[in-house]
């Protein structure tokens, strides 16, 4: 019983990872701060939050915490259901995150960015993008496409740097293709997250951008699905 894509998940982790890039650009430029991806940053956020230093929100901050965990929750349910009854949880997984996001969108409808002030629809807007972070997460764990977990790259960075010709660790990859690997992860993120900060440069709004977004993630989705399709055997 076939559980993934039948092709490179490197390819499709990646183009996930550089989502990322672009949903936090919108998170951190346009809805927050706040991180809705990164549930490092927010912890760290709501710690500076607490003794009143920085322009971030403790609401803002503890809501994306709250929302994350409700999406991990969320997606481990669906996706060890939908993999215990044989259907396509990768596949699946994906068209929910993307249906979320795009109730991300429609939820900031009209929302213009803030810088340190969030109102109630800019944490909303956030909190939902989060509950499609933390389904991304699981989603990513299940996977298991190493040096990909698609929303941070401080592991990957460490080991590209650690198992490089300098580094020379061969238990951390030296002597191995998964530099490649491992590069395309840390490029995925840093351009996603040029690709949203421009959009915004560009004065595109939060729904514009998580709109795009969507699309990108349902594309990958729908065509995961045609490829999965064309790989099963006949008869199953």
């Amino acid at each position: 019983m076939q559980t993934k894509p039948g092709h490179d998940l490197t390819s499709l982790m990646a183009a996930l990872t550089l989502t990322t890039g672009m949903v936090e650009a919108v998170s951190l430029l346009a809805l927050g701060p706040v991180f809705t991806a990164m549930q490092t940053g927010n912890t760290l956020f709501l710690g500076f939050a607490l003794v009143g230093e920085g322009p971030v929100s403790a609401v803002a901050t503890s809501v994306s915490l709250g929302a994350f965990a409700v999406g991990a929750l969320i997606g481990a349910r669906m996706e060890s259901m939908a993999e215990a009854r044989g259907h396509p949880w990768f596949v699946l997984a994906l068209f929910a995150e993307s249906a979320l996001v795009a109730g991300a969108a429609f939820v900031a409808w009209g929302l213009e960015r803030t810088a340190g002030s969030p109102s109630a629809r800019h944490i909303a807007t956030a909190a939902v993008v989060a509950i499609a972070m933390g389904m991304r997460n699981v989603t990513a764990m299940r996977a298991h496409v190493p040096d990909l977990p698609t929303t941070l790259v401080t592991r990957t960075l460490t080991a590209l740097i650690s198992g490089s010709p300098l580094g020379h660790d061969a238990s951390l990859g030296y002597g191995s293709r998964a530099s490649v690997r491992r590069s395309t992860g840390v490029l995925a993120l840093f351009a996603g997250g040029v690709l949203g900060a421009w959009l915004i440069r560009l004065e595109w709004p939060p729904t514009g951008v998580l709109l795009l977004v969507a699309a990108c993630i349902l594309a990958i989705a729908a065509a995961t699905a045609a490829t999965t399709r064309r790989a099963q055997p006949v008869g199953t």
